[in-house]
């Protein structure tokens, strides 16, 4: 993973968003990427407090889906919340993350990162169809702290 201080340029931030977007626009579920130097606590732990930080169990379908990463200790997570949990398949989660950490591996992060946002809207639309009274229930923009 990139450890310098402005670690995705902007096209990346687009890319990723487009990504966000365009998952989000085929399903009835939310994506959220998070970023930050270090994690501080356990990275399940940290994760799961982010998650509700950002409040992604409030969505109406409890679908919210967090992608945790800590650039700098070089550790992250996928996480969802109930809705989507009930439905994908068991061990879901860690293969989503295998395939990232492969890319990551290759220090094409972005690039995993995409393949992670792309996995969790495939499983959205699998699971939660668009339908007329959608609405995008948490913006999706990527955050970045300590930059």
């Amino acid at each position: 993973m990139p450890s310098s201080k402005t670690f995705l340029t902007t096209e990346q931030r687009h890319q990723l968003v487009t990504a966000i977007r365009e998952a989000e626009g085929k399903s009835s579920g939310e994506i959220r990427v998070y970023f930050e130097k270090h994690c501080k606590k356990e990275l399940m732990d940290r994760a799961v407090e982010v998650f509700y930080q950002l409040k992604l169990e409030k969505t109406k379908l409890r679908t919210g889906i967090l992608i945790y990463v800590a650039y700098l200790d070089r550790v992250f997570a996928i996480i969802g919340d109930q809705g989507i949990n009930e439905k994908v398949p068991p061990g879901f989660w860690d293969e989503a993350k295998e395939v990232m950490a492969h890319y990551f591996k290759e220090e094409q992060f972005t690039e995993g990162l995409l393949k992670g946002i792309n996995l969790a809207g495939e499983q959205l639309r699998n699971f939660f169809e668009i339908t007329g009274t959608d609405t995008n229930e948490i913006a999706d923009d990527i955050i970045v702290r300590d930059e």
